[in-house]
């Protein structure tokens, strides 16, 4: 059987870079040739641990566009109906979903309680940090449209989908809303993207990169703040630049813990707080229960994008490219066997999206 190099996940914060079977696709799959895998900032919860326990040995990535190098029996279209053939540029979404389960086909949500997230780093596998991935049946992928930038499809990987869940299960941004959002990684700029194209009022991004904040405004954000200024100082800011009511809207793309309760408190009277970026941070924070009640705040979460919302993320990317730099959101790509530099670079905050190229050495 042939081989190809993957980037395998050991133990917590042991990277290694191994030599994995090439498999056949299933009936229903596909056989894909990696172009670029998103290095997501979940990733680097996965990595350190802090995301919990995974099923080592696992193929990093969930993030990803391919060539197809060969369809499964039956295969003639991708899930949105679309005809699709070997050499196709196809995007997908990383959980294969069973649709005979509870939240399949009751909820209609996912996760799906029979999928996988990860398989086994030796069996066939989805993981993008990769030469090859494997798409099973029931994984959706979608052909990417014609003349569409990889780039411009990866820089928001799973970040732009996960915002259309987020605002889709939590209330959209309306049209003169002032919109905070704190992270400015690619979670917060798709929020930032999406709280522009719904016709906000003012986005105020908030980031400790100035190379991230500068992305910010780029997309629509019309205000940015640092995180380098005082929590008393941001909070200031805000409601300088809110109505009377404080902002319409906060969401947390930070990824940190801390970020939490001072959600809490930017967050206006009447307001929505949605916390998008907390998924691989496991841990608790202090807060007042009371100022959910005297704010009249609604607290809620999303994650686990359903297919839908990465087939809407692909039209958005393939329709926006022209108008809005998203290509330049990659600043920084690595090989297969440069991922753990490539983790390391995104959990500084040094890149503001970092891929994963197997044709570089």
């Amino acid at each position: 059987m042939s081989t190809a190099k993957a980037c395998v996940l050991v133990a917590p914060n042991q990277v290694e870079t191994w030599d994995v079977p090439i498999f056949d696709p299933p009936a229903g799959g596909a056989l894909v040739r990696i172009v670029a895998g998103g290095v997501c900032g979940s990733d680097v919860h996965i990595m350190t641990g802090e995301a919990g326990v995974m099923p080592f040995p696992i193929i990093l990535g969930h993030e990803g566009v391919g060539r197809v190098e060969k369809l499964g029996p039956g295969v003639t279209t991708d899930y949105a109906g679309v005809p699709v053939k070997t050499g196709d540029l196809v995007y997908w979404a990383p959980i294969a979903l069973c649709h005979r389960c509870h939240s399949c086909t009751v909820l209609e949500e996912t996760p799906c309680e029979n999928s996988q997230f990860f398989e086994h780093a030796e069996k066939p596998n989805w993981g993008s940090y990769a030469d090859y991935a494997v798409l099973p049946t029931g994984l959706a992928f979608f052909r990417v449209p014609d003349d569409t930038s990889t780039d411009a499809v990866i820089a928001l990987g799973c970040a732009l989908p996960t915002v259309l869940r987020g605002f889709e299960r939590c209330g959209s941004v309306r049209m003169g809303d002032t919109v905070v959002v704190q992270g400015a990684g690619p979670v917060g700029l798709s929020a930032v993207l999406v709280a522009k194209l719904a016709g906000a009022r003012e986005i105020i991004a908030i980031d400790m990169h100035e190379n991230r904040l500068a992305m910010a405004t780029a997309l629509g954000a019309t205000t940015t703040i640092s995180l380098n200024n005082s929590a008393e100082e941001r909070l200031r800011q805000v409601r300088e630049l809110s109505s009377k009511h404080g902002p319409d809207m906060v969401v947390e793309a930070a990824g940190v813990l801390q970020a939490f309760p001072e959600g809490v408190d930017l967050a206006g009277n009447h307001g929505r707080y949605i916390i998008l970026g907390l998924w691989g941070a496991i841990g608790t924070q202090p807060i007042s229960p009371r100022d959910f009640s005297i704010k009249n705040l609604t607290v809620a979460g999303a994650s686990f994008p359903k297919p839908k919302h990465y087939h809407g993320a692909l039209q958005l990317a393939a329709r926006l490219q022209h108008e809005y730099p998203l290509a330049d959101l990659v600043t920084h790509r690595y090989g297969i066997a440069g991922a753990a530099e490539a983790l390391a670079a995104t959990a500084k905050g040094a890149v503001v999206k970092a891929i994963i190229d197997p044709e570089i050495a």
